[in-house]
This record gives structure tokens, sequence and C-alpha cells, in this order.
């Protein structure tokens, strides 16, 4: 079986969890609290810096160039062309571009989650942790699509770019690539690679259900 499959397997019940969370309902049906969202894209602007440098960091250790190629790109995308629809939200809500965002807990835990998997665990298990940010966004921006019924939805740059053909190709890649390393590890590591895999899904629900529930420092 491969390992792609196994690991979608694994984390199928986080996967539907995903599918009925208030954020995601209320996303799709365009009836989200615009303060919720807004809590959701500073944070998220937050994680993707750190995300793409983790990409580029993976990409910067793998021994297939064109898989090293492909991550630097990741990366990039994340930084630049994920960013622009930050900015286009930014600007709708009338936030200020730069302006000064604390990384709450939720997003603090997953950020560095990713970065001491990359530091302390192998290559192969940093690039299983990765890949839920990926595919998990697109199955999403997928069934939203396909669900929605609002046609002004406020939020449908945010679903046309989840359930966009760019991002798909991306999306597919990477499993692939995930794949491929898989086959030529060990069971030990693909076992890690599983688990990281399907802590990553874990995080991605606590991070949606940290914006519904505007989950912030306790002081």
């Amino acid at each position: 079986m491969r390992f792609t499959t196994e690991a979608w397997e694994q984390i199928t019940p986080i996967y539907n969890d995903i599918l009925v969370m208030p954020f995601i309902t209320e996303l799709q049906n365009g009836k989200l609290p615009i303060e919720k969202f807004q809590y959701y894209m500073m944070q998220d602007a937050k994680y993707l810096e750190h995300f793409g440098r983790v990409l580029a960091a993976i990409g910067s250790k793998l021994e297939d160039n064109q898989q090293a190629i492909d991550f630097f790109d990741f990366g990039k995308n994340a930084l630049i062309v994920e960013r622009a629809l930050h900015e286009y939200y930014f600007e709708l809500f009338g936030l200020e571009k730069n302006l000064k965002i604390e990384i709450e807990p939720t997003c603090h835990h997953y950020i560095h989650f990713l970065k001491s998997t990359f530091a302390f665990d192998s290559i192969e298990v940093a690039v299983a942790s990765i890949l839920p940010c990926f595919w998990i966004y697109k199955k999403v921006g997928d069934e939203i699509l396909k669900n929605q019924t609002e046609n002004n939805n406020p939020y449908n740059k945010w679903i046309e770019t989840y359930s966009g053909e760019e991002f798909a190709d991306g999306v597919t890649k990477t499993i692939n690539y995930v794949d491929s390393i898989a086959e030529k590890t060990t069971t030990t590591v693909r076992t890690q690679m599983l688990e990281a895999f399907t802590k990553a899904s874990e995080l991605e629900f606590l991070f949606w259900n940290a914006a519904y529930n505007t989950i912030t420092w306790k002081r």
C-alpha cells in the first residue's frame, strides 16, 4: 500500500471532523463572522512565514535535485503567492499591511512542531509532516467549492485559491514525492512518518478551532 493511502486512511476521522467544524461550514455558506476570519488570516500569515522557510530547509537536505528545486518553489509560493491572498483580505478588512501580529498558542505550537521535526527527525519524517497542510487544504477547498450555495460569499478568494488547479498541481507533486521517499526507507522510519503526518493533521484541526474560538495566550 502506498504510504499516502495508508496515511489518509489514518487521518480520515480527523478530516471528517474538519468538514463539520463551525469555522468550515460557516466559511462555506459565507456566514463566518468577520472577526473570526480576521484572526485566522493574521495567524495564517505568520504560519506561512515559517512554513515557507521549513519547506526551503527541507529542499536543502533533499538529495534529488528536482525534489529540492520543487521544495524551494513550494517555500517561495508560501511566502509570495499565498501572501497575496492575505494582503487582499487585509486591505478588504482595513488592516495595516505591516500590522504587528502576535503568534497565538496553536499557531506557535504548529510552527514549532514543524521546525523541531525538521531539526531533530529524519528528512523523511520532516517531509511527511508538511504534507497535511497541502493536502487537507486542497481537499477542504474542493469540498467547499462543491457544496457552497452563496454566490457572493466574502470568502470566495480563499475558496478559489485552495480549490484552484495551480495549488492542486503542487499538492499532487508533494504527495508523489512523499510516496517516493517512503518507498525507500525502513519500516521504523515509515511509522515515524505516519505519526508526524497524523500529528500535523490534528494541528490543522486545532488551527481552525483556535480561529473560531479566538484562542489567545492566557495572561
